[in-house]
């Protein structure tokens, strides 16, 4: 029994030996899969894990015969305890392993995600690479592209010297086509008029040949006049020697005179007539006559104001200008250090000289008008002449009205009336040669002293006026000096029995052309014509701006009249300094309205007065783009379109008519 057991111990023993060697066995063949990367299908693991749960259970059973052989003894209890631990232990390896199961599992699934991924990734590969291909055909394709363009742009470049030679055939096509309408058109013309001619030959010719016998008896006249003239002349010339000789008397008689009147203390300086040389001089015209009864003004007033009574004076007496032309006129008038006149141009009946005289009136300013005559031709038809047969200087209204307005060399009687204002219009001043009878007077005009400088007698000398009278020895001729209470403007026609201005006087002037109306007004009064009362020269003296009134605003208007000088030296016409200052002042003196002077409106009536009368004959052929750019300077620059399409109106018209550009106004 003792060997029975022993026996069966040794088994049982040796059993449990072959147990833990396989378990030890089994746990580093785990052990060592963990360290190596899965090699082993996921069959092959279940496999082992049968096998194993086999084995234990077979162990299992083995055990449970063992505790039932040695239940009584107690040495083997507690081997069987050691066995239950190391079974439990073996439970616990085999938990690990269904972990690293689990694991494996997990690992088999990212596996089979990596191969979708490689598939998918294969896939796109084969696209990517059919798509290469694909790119790498359109770049060869590209490349033949490249050199073709290339060559269309060496052909497109050959075309472009063709084209450019083209338009140049094109353009002078054009020109040449233009040409010939216009040569058609002219021979059409041409053929009209010879038609006209030849009936205008036959009918002259018939007169011709009644001239001729007209000529014949005049000249059968003129032989009987001759003789009778022969007569005459030899009676003139009698006449002619008695007048001489009674000539020849009478100054032997004055000698006598004057001697006996020395003899006696009674010589006298009038040249031996008793009468004053400058008595009519001296006389008040009627214009400082009338200005005499006017009332003053109570108070200093605005220039707004007294612009807006001009208006209302305008209105109540049935004329219709613009305001703008109103503001025109007034500050044309306010600029006359700088620019001596303004000239009023245009057909007649377009109110050019009511302007002037309602003005004045409004103002209370003098008016006097001075009829400009065909015959006249030296300063004298301006002022006045001096009569050697009477003794006396005949002066004219305008002459004694400058004589009792000079506060430095007229009479101290007129020292109320030298505060006040005179405008002088000389009306149709383009009847005679302007240049023969104003020129000098202009010139006077010109070399005046600045208005806070006139006190000073040595600048004042070359702007007088020197009256041609004789004087008695030791005197000196009258000078009168034409101050700035003195305006100055005129009116000019264009019809065929006028002159047109000079250079000098357009130079000198701004020009305000009156175009043709588009509609004829009724001329109704509106309200009550103002009362005029007297404007002093004081008052009128503090509207009168300097440049530097212009403020912030002088750079803007500087950098204009350059644009201006640029367009005009393009036109063939260019400007100088005093001209440019000119029209700086202009800018400076424009009236404000409402606190602001609206600077870009003053520089387009420049443009108007100033430029455009200068550009009269500028040849279109060459002058037709430079105009273009002039207006669009003005409507985009200046911001007055009206102006701009007047002035593309009139290049038009001259385009149309004899190819010279004439300004002819813009009506507002």
């Amino acid at each position: 029994m003792g060997s029975l057991v022993l026996t069966v111990l040794i088994a049982g023993f040796a059993l449990l030996a072959l147990v833990i060697i396989m378990v030890v066995v089994a746990a580093r063949a785990d052990h060592a899969n963990t360290l190596k990367p899965p090699l082993a299908t996921l069959g092959e693991i279940d496999a082992q894990i049968r096998g194993k749960t086999s084995t234990l259970d077979d162990l299992e059973a083995e055990l449970g015969k063992r505790r039932d052989a040695i239940s009584s003894i107690a040495d083997i209890q507690a081997e069987v305890d050691a066995l239950v631990r190391q079974k439990d232990e073996l439970l616990a390896e085999w938990q690990q392993a269904e972990d690293r199961r689990q694991e494996i599992l997990a690992l088999r699934q990212e596996t089979d995600e990596a191969h979708t991924a490689l598939a998918t990734a294969t896939r796109d590969l084969s696209e990517k690479a059919l798509e290469l291909e694909q790119v790498e055909a359109r770049l060869q394709k590209a490349e033949q592209l490249v050199a073709q363009i290339s060559e269309l742009e060496e052909s497109k470049a050959k075309l472009d010297e063709a084209v450019v030679e083209l338009r140049g055939e094109l353009s002078d096509l054009q020109t040449l086509q233009a040409r010939e309408k216009d040569l058609r058109e002219n021979i059409e013309r041409y053929l009209r008029d010879s038609s006209r001619l030849e009936g205008e030959i036959d009918s002259f010719q018939s007169r011709r040949d009644e001239a001729k016998e007209g000529a014949r008896l005049a000249q059968e006249r003129l032989e009987e006049i001759k003789a009778v003239y022969t007569g005459e002349a030899a009676k003139l010339a009698s006449q002619q020697t008695e007048l001489t000789r009674m000539d020849a008397q009478r100054a032997g008689l004055l000698a006598q005179i004057e001697s006996m009147k020395e003899k006696a203390g009674l010589a006298g300086s009038d040249g031996g007539t008793g009468a004053d040389p400058l008595a009519e001089l001296q006389s008040l015209p009627p214009v400082l006559s009338g200005m005499q009864k006017w009332a003053e003004h109570a108070a200093r007033e605005l220039e707004t104001d007294a612009l807006h009574r001009v208006t209302v004076h305008m209105r109540a007496l049935g004329l219709d200008y613009h305001p703008r032309v109103i503001r025109a006129f007034h500050t044309a008038m306010k600029v006359n250090e700088t620019t001596q006149m303004a000239v009023l141009a245009g057909i007649s009946g377009t109110g050019k000289s009511q302007l002037p005289r309602r003005y004045a009136q409004a103002m209370g300013i003098g008016f006097l008008q001075v009829p400009v005559q065909p015959r006249w031709d030296s300063p004298q038809d301006l002022m006045g002449f001096y009569n050697y047969i009477e003794g006396k200087f005949r002066p004219t209204d305008l002459a004694r009205g400058l004589y009792h307005l000079d506060k430095w060399n007229g009479p101290s009687e007129s020292r109320e009336l030298q505060d006040r204002m005179m405008l002088v219009l000389l009306d149709e001043m383009n009847l005679a040669r302007v240049e023969y009878y104003f020129s000098d007077f202009l010139s006077r005009l010109e070399s005046r002293p600045g208005i806070d400088q006139a006190d000073r007698q040595e600048l004042r000398k070359d702007a007088e006026l020197e009256l041609d009278i004789p004087m008695p020895k030791g005197e000196s001729s009258p000078r009168i000096f034409p101050g700035y209470n003195v305006l100055f403007a005129g009116t000019m026609n264009e019809d065929e029995s006028t002159q047109s201005l000079s250079d000098k006087v357009v130079d000198r002037a701004n020009v305000m052309r009156f175009a043709a109306p588009k509609t004829i007004m009724a001329g109704t009064g509106e309200g009550t014509p103002i009362e005029t009362k007297a404007l002093s020269r004081s008052q009128w003296r503090t509207w009168v701006k300097g440049v530097d009134g212009l403020g912030a605003e002088r750079n803007a208007v500087e950098s204009h009249v350059e644009k201006m000088v640029g367009h005009m030296t393009a036109l063939g016409r260019p400007i100088g300094h005093r001209l440019g200052r000119a029209m700086i002042a202009y800018a400076a003196n424009y009236p404000e309205d409402n606190g602001r002077r609206d600077v870009q409106t003053a520089l387009a009536d420049q443009v108007e007065m100033r430029l455009l009368p200068k550009l009269r004959g500028v040849e279109m052929e060459t002058a037709s783009s430079s105009l273009d750019q002039l207006a669009e300077y003005v409507q985009a620059d200046l911001n007055d379109t009206i102006l701009a399409d007047a002035i593309r109106d009139s290049a038009r018209l001259a385009d149309e008519g004899t190819g010279q550009f004439v300004w002819r106004g813009v009506t507002r």
